[in-house]
């Protein structure tokens, strides 16, 4: 019996959500529907694609197959629908970016006025989303180009299907109360206390990666995702904060001082799309390059 390729949409979330709960509530279904679906899709292809244990689901290793398989599906898809949208003169079509609160700021809003005037018929729609939300949607093809971070130090490769294109590597800075003793080299972090990223963050991988550097392990207090939240505690008294220099670009209040300290590193922000056989859209393409050359202008603090 042929398998229906619809059902592979049912396999893929729950591949991406860990459950059958959890996928049912990404595709707005019930869990009896994800359950069937699966069912049938073992029937179809003659044995099981999940193996059910008591702490939960996952694939097996034809469930991984069909998975990556459906993956592929959904891309080329995606990839289909750019190339038709992009047919006809010029550049045109909609491109839709998720980033997050410093990228649009300093590289996503000042590139929409070039955007404009070089390709009037492409309709940019921005989003902001926390980078795992993001690629959430890049995946299922709810957005086009995303824009993403990472501590420089950490070396990735973009996973299969897509294609990152670096957009600017900016310093860390150490901001502290102004009237503490200003540290001088790494060394002098070790006895301090950090208002700490959120987990998974580049602050926060900065910050781990700072501490091995050390050989221990650095006190941290509270968990931030937002740098202007990271800045007040810091003003109030809670910490020091390690943070990249764009956070800055406002400037800081008087009562906090930025330190530029040798052996920090630096934060990456990056540009990701899909990438299959085709060519990303000319659309797709026009954003990527003027928001490459936007970032190639900041001024870092």
């Amino acid at each position: 019996m042929a398998t229906d390729p619809r059902r592979l949409s049912f396999l893929l979330a729950v591949h991406r959500a860990g459950g059958v709960l959890a996928a049912a509530e990404l595709m707005h279904v019930t869990p009896s529907a994800v359950s069937q679906q699966i069912a049938r899709l073992e029937a179809e292809e003659g044995f099981p694609v999940l193996d059910r244990g008591p702490r939960g689901v996952t694939l097996t290793p034809a469930g991984r197959v069909l998975a990556e398989a459906a993956e592929r599906i959904e891309s080329e898809l995606v990839e289909a629908r750019q190339a038709i949208a992009a047919l006809g003169d010029g550049v045109s079509g909609q491109v839709k970016i998720g980033a997050f609160q410093t990228a649009i700021r300093a590289v996503v809003a000042p590139a929409l006025a070039p955007l404009s005037e070089r390709f009037p018929a492409v309709e940019i729609d921005v989003r902001e989303h926390e980078p795992a939300d993001s690629l959430r949607m890049l995946r299922a093809g709810d957005l086009d180009v995303v824009l993403l971070e990472r501590d420089a130090e950490v070396d990735t490769a973009a996973p299969r299907g897509s294609h990152d294109v670096p957009l600017v590597d900016e310093p860390w800075r150490l901001v502290i109360p102004v009237g503490m003793p200003v540290p001088e080299k790494l060394d002098d972090l070790a006895e301090l206390t950090f208002v700490a990223g959120e987990r998974g963050t580049a602050a926060d991988r900065a910050l781990q990666r700072v501490a091995r550097s050390l050989g221990t392990t650095i006190t941290t207090r509270h968990s931030t995702y937002d740098f202007d939240t990271a800045l007040a505690l810091v003003a109030a008294g809670q910490g020091v904060a390690l943070l990249p220099a764009l956070a800055f670009e406002g400037g800081v209040t008087e009562n906090l001082q930025v330190v530029r300290l040798a052996g920090l590193g630096a934060r990456r922000l990056y540009v990701r799309h899909r990438a299959t056989r085709h060519e990303p859209s000319p659309a797709v393409r026009a954003v990527v390059d003027v928001m490459v050359e936007v970032a190639s202008q900041l001024e870092l603090a």
